[in-house]
């Protein structure tokens, strides 16, 4: 692979880690922050998703209602390599997607490294998610999508009540939450930070790798809930599962409920971050 190093003379990250761009043999770039790996992107064919829970994100958006291609508004709560948003403007063309990404200079680099379509419909506010959830109107998005991280982990306030509240006021009728949760085996976190979400969005849905739902290691699950039972087919999302590439699995209903059976709703005084990942090429536990 070869390595393209983005140099910054930003005086709080001139002693850190640059970002990079790391490109493979099959034209796809991984986008890397502070040591970790953020987005991979094809810059010839944006649904061609490495990241098997960007695999999985675009798996449930091919389930909802309405169904591809109609648009959908789409807000994005971290932004990085901005893959799910190009995936969306390639599958659903047209439509409006804002993307909170407090980081601009990664923003800046990634648009002169990795630059997007010249007709897309996507918005890059620099606005840490929890302040720009905020800040959006009322029945404002179709689908919020949280991936966002900081030094590997999902911030503590983007899994608060508050935070939940604000997506829930911010979706429209039969919106969609879609979250990015990564935990060690055991889901004690992802218990509780589901369960802060279903509080307010009842009905959901976990997919993941069979490997990480079967608590073989370290690794990334994502969480589809909604106020609204009709708004995502789950017999759709359990098709789709069967037929990824990478093998992967849903939770649902009963299942769902022993996966979480053990977490209690975060409180905004106790929410927590995501745990510490391991070093890459240790994610397997046993």
């Amino acid at each position: 692979m070869a390595r393209r190093r983005i140099p910054t003379t930003a005086p709080e990250t001139a002693a850190g880690d640059p970002f990079e761009f790391i490109t493979d043999e099959r034209g796809g770039v991984t986008v890397m922050r502070d040591g970790h790996p953020q987005s991979h992107v094809h810059p010839d064919d944006p649904t061609l998703l490495e990241f098997e829970y960007v695999q999985h994100f675009a798996l449930v958006l091919d389930a909802l209602t309405p169904p591809v291609p109609s648009l959908l508004g789409v807000t994005h709560v971290g932004g990085a390599g901005l893959t799910l948003a190009r995936y969306v403007e390639a599958t659903r063309p047209g439509s409006p997607q804002i993307v909170l990404e407090p980081d601009v200079r990664l923003t800046d680099a990634v648009r002169r490294e990795l630059p997007l379509p010249r007709t897309h419909r996507i918005r890059v506010r620099p606005a840490d998610g929890a302040s720009g959830v905020a800040a959006l109107k009322d029945d404002s998005a179709d689908v919020i999508v949280l991936d966002a991280f900081a030094d590997g982990r999902v911030p503590a306030e983007l899994v608060s009540p508050t935070f939940a509240a604000d997506v829930a006021r911010v979706l429209k009728p039969g919106g969609v939450f879609i979250a990015n949760l990564a935990d060690e085996p055991g889901f004690a976190w992802t218990s509780r930070a589901a369960a802060t979400f279903t509080a307010v969005l009842p009905h959901a849905v976990i997919v993941g790798a069979h490997e990480v739902l079967k608590g073989k290691r370290f690794g990334n699950v994502v969480l589809a809930a909604s106020a609204d039972a009709s708004a995502l087919d789950l017999d759709a999302v359990t098709r789709a599962a069967a037929r990824a590439p990478l093998p992967t699995g849903v939770r649902r209903g009963a299942e769902l409920a022993r996966m979480l059976r053990a977490g209690a709703p975060f409180t905004d005084n106790d929410a927590a971050r995501s745990p510490v990942p391991p070093q890459l090429g240790a994610w397997r536990v046993r």
